[in-house]
């Protein structure tokens, strides 16, 4: 059986070319539909559907017997042995504001499990990768020279020094929201913004825990590997799988995890 690192180089290359074809609209001028008449507004551009084209005919001329499961284009042979998950554009209100905050997702699933993902912000020309295993970040140091290193959370086991993030608690479920303020009032420092980008601070060091709700698959499969392989977790609220979405929690520390679940759930 093929392992999830040797999909990395084709992930590399998905990145890439879906890179490519976002980059030259970002900060430009186009337009953006909402997917959500009449609820809270949900931005599409035709850069994530012409990014989510891309990566989907890549996929299906390599690996023609794999599932992909798109934002924009929904899922096909989703019941696949490996299964990819993309999401063009994570944070496009971000990205039609013009503010950096937002990346590419591709994940990838093995049996129903996250086994590789990559954020990648073309942009900043950042990409946050991992397996579960180990996590790393490849970018530009202050010489504009591409480095590579190792991904590490940061240890926290007390709530009164964590770090939280969301990207906005308008985005919460209504039923998630009392209890994400059980969370945030005894925090240290609550941020919010950031959609993908606040769990790969998580990975890096920066960033303690990662509370929202309403998540759909391609929102966070990407991610899972990230986190888990800088040595962090990532579960939905009753600490299961969080590979399908829903309400999500990611924390760097595993004490500071089950101490914010029991909150969660009082």
């Amino acid at each position: 059986m093929m392992g999830a690192v040797d999909f990395a180089r084709f992930v590399d290359e998905l990145a890439t070319a879906s890179g490519e074809v976002i980059l030259p609209f970002f900060r430009s001028h186009f337009s953006a539909e909402d997917k959500n008449q009449g609820g809270a507004f949900d931005p599409v551009t035709e850069a994530d559907r012409a990014a989510e084209n891309v990566m989907r005919r890549m996929i299906e001329d390599s690996f023609a017997e794999h599932g992909i499961i798109g934002e924009e284009f929904g899922s096909k042979n989703a019941e696949a042995e490996y299964v990819w998950v993309l999401d063009p554009i994570d944070g496009t209100k971000s990205f039609i504001s013009g503010l950096p905050v937002w990346g590419t997702l591709i994940g990838l699933q093995h049996g129903g499990r996250p086994c590789y993902g990559m954020m990648h912000q073309p942009f900043t020309r950042e990409r946050f990768f991992g397996d579960g295993r180990s996590a790393s970040w490849r970018g530009l140091d202050s010489k504009g020279k591409i480095v590579e290193r190792s991904l590490h959370a940061r240890t926290c086991e007390d709530l009164a020094h964590a770090t939280l993030m969301t990207t906005h608690p308008a985005l919460l479920t209504p039923e998630t929201r009392a209890p994400f303020a059980r969370v945030e009032e005894q925090v240290r420092l609550s941020r919010y913004g950031g959609d993908c980008y606040a769990y790969c601070m998580v990975a890096a060091g920066h960033v303690d825990l990662v509370i929202e709700s309403g998540l759909n698959a391609y929102d966070i499969c990407a991610l899972v590997p990230i986190v888990e392989g800088a040595g962090g977790i990532v579960t939905d609220w009753t600490g299961g799988s969080a590979a399908k979405g829903g309400s999500i929690v990611a924390a760097g520390d595993k004490r500071l995890h089950e101490q914010v679940l029991k909150i969660l759930n009082a």
